[in-house]
């Protein structure tokens, strides 16, 4: 296992580097030009041609990606104007209320997609199977951004149940906390819920038919034991591998849920950097999450063998 993760490890170097070409190559086709953003309509051309030299911007772009890639070998994500901060620092600060954004939707998306898929699967072919289809078929089909206005108009401006925007503040209880946390949290679960509940289906649906589950029933075991402790188990094997890509999915589509709700994270930095044309953020954001991606498909993989002994860590790579 060690010699397998750390395979996996050093293959994340490529990848970083192709990653921060790719997003290097794309912040400089941004339109505009960031000093004159960041300065304002009324800032002289001395101004702009000042804070375009601390940049490096009057530089050439190869000498701008030489000096990007000298600091990201001393794990520096550079620093940035407009917020005259470390990007580094802006990240820490950002990513734990991302974080608790996406394992709050993730908890959702488990719990719900998970029963619905089982319960689909055991009264395969009833109109609750049907309905709960039609609903999954539904709630992958949704785009975000007009789920999360829908919600807004009408939980918090007609019913007035939760608030529309920010996070929250402790001091005020959990319960302040929570109600702000509902809404974007539900918003970012319902693709990935809809997603589990059909992979959760298809999957029991093939454990039910093995042999041993047969022998399960003609042994007289009670369908909550066969259900849970046989069948739920063998059928873990895909609905983990769905759980790895969702998970990196909504670190990356945070970025519209937390732009919809003000919810101060990640995708709210990255979405507030791009019209800074502050492109340093941008590209240590990026990174940041393309390690987080690399991760979280390793700890899966690392699962398998925890979930399913007979699966090698090669095979689960595959």
């Amino acid at each position: 296992m060690l010699k397998y993760t750390a395979k996996r490890l050093v293959d994340l170097i490529p990848t970083l580097f192709l990653v921060a070409i790719i997003v290097f190559a794309i912040t400089r086709m941004i339109p505009g030009d960031p000093a004159s953003t960041m300065l304002g309509p009324q800032a002289s051309v001395e101004e702009i041609n000042r804070l375009r030299e601390q940049m490096g911007l009057d530089e050439p772009k190869l000498q701008q990606f030489i000096q990007y890639m000298k600091e990201l070998l001393h794990f520096d994500l550079g620093y940035s104007m407009a917020y005259r901060r470390p990007v580094a620092e802006l990240i820490m600060e950002r990513f734990p209320n991302t974080v608790i954004l996406t394992i709050f939707a993730l908890i959702i998306s488990l719990i719900i997609g998970m029963a619905s898929g089982i319960i689909s699967a055991v009264k395969k072919g009833s109109i609750l199977d049907y309905c709960f289809t039609v609903v999954s078929l539904v709630g992958v089909s949704i785009p975000v951004f007009w789920l999360g206005i829908m919600l807004v108009l009408l939980f918090s401006v007609k019913l007035g149940w939760f608030p529309s925007t920010g996070i929250g503040n402790l001091n005020d209880g959990l319960g302040d906390y929570l109600l702000h946390l509902i809404l974007p949290g539900v918003t970012l679960a319902t693709i990935p819920m809809a997603t589990f509940s059909r992979i959760t289906r298809s999957s029991m649906l093939e454990v039910l038919e093995q042999n041993y589950i047969k022998t399960a029933k003609a042994k007289g075991l009670k369908g909550t034991v066969i259900i849970l402790k046989h069948a739920l188990k063998n059928a873990m094997t895909p609905i983990l591998t769905v759980m790895g890509m969702q998970i990196s999915s909504m670190l990356g589509g945070a970025v519209l849920t937390e732009t919809i709700y003000s919810w101060p994270g990640m995708g709210r930095l990255i979405v507030d950097a791009i019209n800074k044309r502050d492109f340093v953020v941008v590209q240590g954001t990026v990174l940041f999450l393309a390690v987080l991606f690399v991760l979280v498909n390793l700890v899966v993989d690392l699962l398998y063998t925890v979930v399913n002994p007979k699966v090698s860590l090669g095979k689960a790579a595959k």
